[in-house]
């Protein structure tokens, strides 16, 4: 049995874990304020807020509905848009929205009122700059995006000084019951199920946009709270994390920012805050999508997976050897990625991720790129260089790698490992760009990595000039 509680009601269920969660809110509870738009999670319209109990503390975030498991909704609470419903009155988000003639159709509006509702609850900083982050997953297709992030700035200035439960009550953020849920989630029954053989899935972003119907009719085994798959530790110079962690999980976390300043500059382009909530890393590189942003971002920093097994035989093998083909990778019947680690990076150690796609927010590389590059007196000691869409896998650029080490760091040697680079790839025509295209944008951002790591030596202008 599957056990919640959805807005303020607790739901019991024996509807099958792998059918979604919106469809279970919408045609199982009737709650249809959660709508369905794409399907894919990439317009926001069905977004819903899962609160889990967290050090004896409710955590609060945004996801998208039509791409999650029902299943995953157990010991959880869940809220809809009617969950955040007040008697009689608008709540501030919904007030905002109003105010700013932020709503025309009304299609997108639950959804925008929901990732702002999540938005106040969440313990980011009440900043502008959030409050569109926690939005950029949600799509309008008739009103103008100004008028709803004038009605998000509105709701920030209204947030200034309440940071916690009571005074968001009090402030007409939420309703009162929000106030019993840590109570009545800790009394929830709800332990770990016993769940049948079946596909492994953790936060379904990737296959339930491929397989939804078949998911929600056959068997699977949901891994996203197994806590041996979670956690991020930082140890004798090693960085673990496991492959049940989100990119928010990485975003969240104060000491990788420290090892990395511009960490959340880089993962403001994967995906949108509701994806990012839910999509695992060891998804991410299972998909062996050849385009896959994290999987990019870890071969540069060559890094090693760890595998397991039910009987417990773990093998570690480096992360740049796993992918053996278009979607075929080096994992045995059985087998699961359990966690991925690398070296911290030293003092002269500097790192940068590039990724260029048609839109900003919420949507796939045309090309994207890593570099990782060890300097000792602008001669560079080790370099790891990745690049998406320019081959079958996520390509390590091992020759490029291996012609910058031992180089010094000049405009020239840049260029010539340019042309390395060049040598190394094959790109196809697709929907995302011609193979001329994806050439040139390969170089682009080979180019920016330099440019951005060290303004006062390089410009993309010189480098172009020179190419």
């Amino acid at each position: 049995m599957i056990r919640f509680i959805l807005n303020n009601k607790t739901i019991t269920t024996s509807e099958h874990s792998g059918m979604t969660l919106l469809d279970f809110v919408r045609y199982e509870q009737r709650l249809t304020g959660t709508k369905i738009g794409c399907r894919e999670g990439d317009c926001g319209a069905c977004t819903v807020l899962v609160g889990s109990l967290e050090n004896g503390a409710m955590n609060y975030q945004s996801i998208t509905s039509c791409i999650s498991p029902l299943g995953n909704a157990h010991g959880k609470h869940i809220v809809t848009v009617e969950g955040t419903n007040l008697e009689n009155t608008l709540t501030t988000s919904q007030e905002a929205m109003k105010d700013n003639y932020a709503t025309q159709c009304g299609f997108c509006t639950p959804g925008f009122v929901v990732a702002l509702t999540g938005f106040a609850l969440s313990n980011s900083e009440k900043n502008y700059s959030n409050a569109l982050d926690a939005i950029s997953g949600n799509i309008c297709r008739c009103t103008g995006y100004k008028a709803i992030e004038k009605a998000a700035h509105q709701v920030v200035g209204k947030l200034e000084h309440k940071n916690n439960l009571t005074s968001l009550i009090e402030n007409g953020f939420i309703p009162k019951y929000f106030s019993s849920i840590l109570k009545r989630l800790q009394d929830l029954e709800a332990k770990d199920r016993n769940q049948p053989k079946g596909k492994y899935i953790s936060g379904g972003t990737d296959l339930y946009v491929q397989q939804a119907d078949h998911l929600a009719d056959n068997d699977v085994h949901l891994i996203a709270e197994k806590d041996y798959l979670k956690g991020i530790v930082i140890k004798n110079n090693t960085c673990t994390i496991g492959t049940n962690s989100t990119v928010s999980d990485l975003w969240n976390h104060s000491e990788l920012n420290t090892i990395f300043p511009k960490l959340k500059k880089h993962l403001k382009l994967v995906s949108s805050e509701q994806i990012r909530n839910m999509a695992s890393l060891g998804g991410n590189f299972v998909n062996a999508s050849p385009i896959g942003d994290m999987t990019i971002f870890f071969l540069a920093l060559n890094s090693d997976i760890g595998i397991t097994t039910e009987n417990g035989k773990d093998r570690n093998i480096p992360l740049k050897e796993f992918y053996q083909g278009y979607k075929t990778y080096d994992l045995k019947d059985g087998e699961l990625l359990k966690d991925i680690h690398f070296k911290l990076p030293a003092k002269n150690t500097f790192f940068n991720f590039e990724k260029v796609c048609k839109r900003t927010h919420l949507d796939i590389a045309s090309v994207n790129s890593a570099l990782s590059i060890t300097l000792k007196n602008d001669k560079i000691e080790g370099a790891h260089v990745s690049i998406g869409g320019v081959a079958a896998i996520p390509k390590y650029l091992h020759n490029t790698s291996a012609f910058l080490t031992g180089k010094s760091l000049t405009s020239e040697t840049i260029l010539e490992a340019s042309e390395v680079l060049q040598n190394e790839i094959s790109p196809i025509s697709d929907v995302r760009g011609t193979s001329d295209y994806k050439r040139l944008l390969a170089r682009q951002l080979f180019f920016a990595h330099f440019t951005e790591l060290f303004p006062k030596k390089f410009t993309l202008n010189d480098l172009v000039q020179h190419a």
